[in-house]
């Protein structure tokens, strides 16, 4: 197999701009740069530590803390 010339290229994008039109090609490329940047924040965010978060199971486990006084 061959790769498509500059026509099929062509014939294809034009193809598809007729389905889809410019409007919703346009929408469907905004989504998709949104996405992209949710994605990188959520990667930006799991370099912080998490904190642990205790539960009532583990809060029942450990021992009460003493205080000085």
């Amino acid at each position: 197999m061959h790769a498509p010339g500059i026509w099929g290229i062509l014939v294809v994008a034009v193809v598809v701009i007729l389905l889809f039109g410019r409007g919703k090609i346009s929408g469907m490329m905004g989504e998709v740069a949104s996405g992209i940047k949710a994605f990188q924040k959520g990667m930006k965010d799991d370099d912080k530590p998490v904190e642990r978060v205790t539960t009532t199971a583990d809060s029942a486990v450990r021992e009460p803390e003493k205080k000085d006084v």
